[in-house]
């Protein structure tokens, strides 16, 4: 068996039945080959090696791949094998090689294992989105560094809220601590979101554990609590149990005593988690007593609030002012490009207020990416008549990936003149993050790189020290 040569990392794959894609489907074996002279016909020896990928042709040995009831027959030969994996050199040619001409691998979905074979026969890496996690694990067992990088790269790039939680619990099996950091940063600053994806409730019991004893998540305790209650009534069905309010609890373990119900509010612990059942009577009492008593009882859970993300600020301006016929709204866009090096999440933007006294705004914020609308929020905002900004957010935080180039809009319809932005920089650096701003064209208000509306991005994002001017921009035409 090739378990008892390198177990590797715990499958993801358990015993679920594994479905080979088509781009990773194999012609027929042996099809490949039916002219006598095909050699003739592979100028490379790549090509010769292709030819030979899952082919029975001069096949010697055979791996009988997946769980019991759903394998698949896949031909291979030792030498081409062992020359890519140091595994599979121990298993063919070691001190303890295997004798046997058919290896079973119940542990690994065929197709994750053709698409291991396809990298060492082919030097071609396919990966898809419903595959990439079993292919990092065999990846990993037969100890292919590369194929497991792209894996982890592939799996980098498709990380969002939705499937965060479910990745960070993959990568901790993988042991992949950059993979885990990119989760965490997801997770923190889209916690929202995170926490009510449909892959939170499969996530493992340390996983549940780390998200909540973590003190940078950006949500509210009523939130997580909702979740965690999530997690225990799957758990309640995965074990085939009835999901009440006693079993949930058990299945919670003490992972409940990291839920931090002193932090909700009076009315969201008393029309929530004090009628669910979850909760002790004493230790429902003991709540309510810590709430609204001079002489509070101790709680066996912390009272402290997460500390949650800073949000931080990105100036474009070096300075603002006003004039007697500027800054004018009529229903016209204010817009700016920018992009990032770094990934980062936009919570909102900082905007300028009235130059002629107190006065109340509407206005529409939208953030796009290649003309689709990312998020848009419709609100108001009061402005005192001084030349601070005014911060305005979306309902949850936009991830912006780096090198990429985002449109960031405001239509603001109130008092006829409004401070302005002027000494604009086209370059801004944030401690490790650095920001590049375009005009957009979606712009018809007059708002460019260097003057206008826009003077802020509110994101949350690496800690920075102090931030620094890298250069002005040039003169716009």
């Amino acid at each position: 068996m090739v378990s008892q040569c390198y177990s590797g990392p715990p499958s993801p794959c358990g015993s679920s039945s594994a479905t080979t894609s088509p781009a990773s489907s194999p012609a027929p074996p042996g099809t490949a080959t039916l002219d006598p002279n095909w050699q003739a016909t592979k100028p490379t020896v790549r090509e010769r090696n292709a030819a030979m990928f899952n082919n029975q042709l001069m096949s010697d040995i055979t791996f009988i791949v997946g769980a019991p009831g759903h394998t698949k027959i896949i031909p291979a030969h030792k030498y081409v094998l062992a020359t890519a994996s140091s595994v599979f050199y121990a298993m063919f040619y070691g001190g303890l090689a295997e004798c046997k001409q058919e290896i079973e691998v119940p542990d690994v979905e065929p197709s994750a294992f053709l698409a291991l074979l396809k990298y060492i026969y082919c030097d071609e890496i396919q990966l898809e989105a419903d595959t990439v996690l079993s292919t990092l694990y065999v990846a990993k067992k037969y100890i292919v560094p590369h194929l497991a990088k792209a894996c982890v790269n592939y799996l980098e790039t498709s990380l969002t809220a939705k499937n965060a939680c479910l990745l960070l619990s993959q990568s901790r099996l993988f042991e992949e601590p950059e993979l885990m950091q990119r989760c965490w940063e997801v997770i923190d600053a889209q916690a929202e979101m995170a926490l009510t994806s449909e892959g939170f409730v499969d996530i493992d019991m340390s996983t549940l554990e780390s998200v909540l004893a973590r003190e940078t998540l950006n949500c509210k305790e009523i939130n997580l609590f909702e979740s965690a209650l999530a997690w225990a009534h799957a758990e309640c069905m995965r074990r085939d149990i009835d999901p009440s309010p006693i079993n949930k609890r058990a299945m919670l373990g003490n992972a409940i005593y990291l839920i931090r119900f002193p932090t909700m509010s009076l009315e969201e612990f008393a029309n929530s988690a004090a009628q669910l059942g979850i909760l002790t009577p004493q230790e429902t009492i003991d709540i309510f007593l810590h709430f609204t008593a001079c002489s509070k009882p101790m709680l066996s859970y912390p009272i402290k609030s997460r500390a949650g993300l800073k949000a931080q600020i990105c100036h474009r301006f070096q300075s603002c002012a006003y004039r007697s016929n500027q800054w004018r709204y009529r229903g016209r866009c204010d817009s700016i490009q920018f992009c990032v090096d770094k990934r980062i999440f936009v919570v909102g933007f900082g905007l300028y207020g009235s130059s002629n006294g107190a006065a109340d705004y509407n206005v529409k914020i939208e953030l796009k990416r290649l003309g689709r609308v990312l998020a848009e929020n419709n609100t108001k905002f009061f402005s005192d008549g001084s030349s601070n900004t005014f911060h305005v957010y979306f309902e949850n935080p936009i991830q912006i990936e780096p090198e990429y180039f985002y449109t960031a809009s405001a239509i603001l319809d109130g008092s006829e003149l409004s401070y302005f932005g002027q000494e604009g920089l086209s370059e801004v650096y944030m401690g490790t993050v650095t920001f590049q701003f375009h005009c957009s064209s979606e712009s018809t208000n007059g708002t460019g790189v260097q003057g206008g509306q826009i003077p802020e991005l509110i994101y949350y994002g690496p800690t920075i020290c102090a931030p620094a001017i890298k250069n002005s921009s040039p003169n716009e035409d």
